[in-house]
């Protein structure tokens, strides 16, 4: 497998919950990266393609060297009527060439994380961020599993 980086799950531009396999840093700029933008771009991207290209909803993004994963769906809050996006992203060490094959497979493989969280969590508050910490463990489990 690539070298994964990090697993998370983004709700209303926030990073609910995430787990770091691997520290992303970047040799000319060692500070830490700002969770809330990467949440907000995140959600920014994801909205932005669905509105813009008629519910295409976004799989993947490249960079250089790291491939930014997503997989949207919704789930149903206490606090709205109506329901409302939920990403899975990950962010993965880009060397092989065949991207669209290895996302495939990798979506596959990580989809049943969001699945449990969404069983776990639908109809609850989710004004109340903390809740969701005890979640990490689940992601680093299911990956080392």
């Amino acid at each position: 497998m690539k070298e994964l980086y990090e697993i998370g799950i983004v709700f209303r531009g926030f990073i609910l919950v995430h787990y770091e396999f691997k520290k992303l840093e970047k040799e000319d700029n060692p500070s830490k990266a700002n969770k809330d933008l990467r949440g907000s771009f995140i959600s920014a991207i994801n909205t932005f393609a669905k509105n813009a290209f008629n519910n295409l909803s976004l799989e993947y993004l490249e960079s250089s060297n790291i491939l930014f994963v997503f997989k949207a769906i919704e789930i149903q809050t206490t606090d709205f009527e109506e329901k409302e996006p939920i990403i899975l992203y990950s962010l993965i060490d880009k060397t092989k060439k065949d991207t669209d094959k290895y996302v495939k497979k990798f979506l596959q493989k990580i989809e049943p994380i969001l699945t449990l969280f969404i069983s776990r969590y639908t109809d609850t508050d989710f004004s109340e961020v903390n809740q969701f910490e005890p979640f990490q463990n689940e992601i680093k489990g299911f990956i080392f599993a």
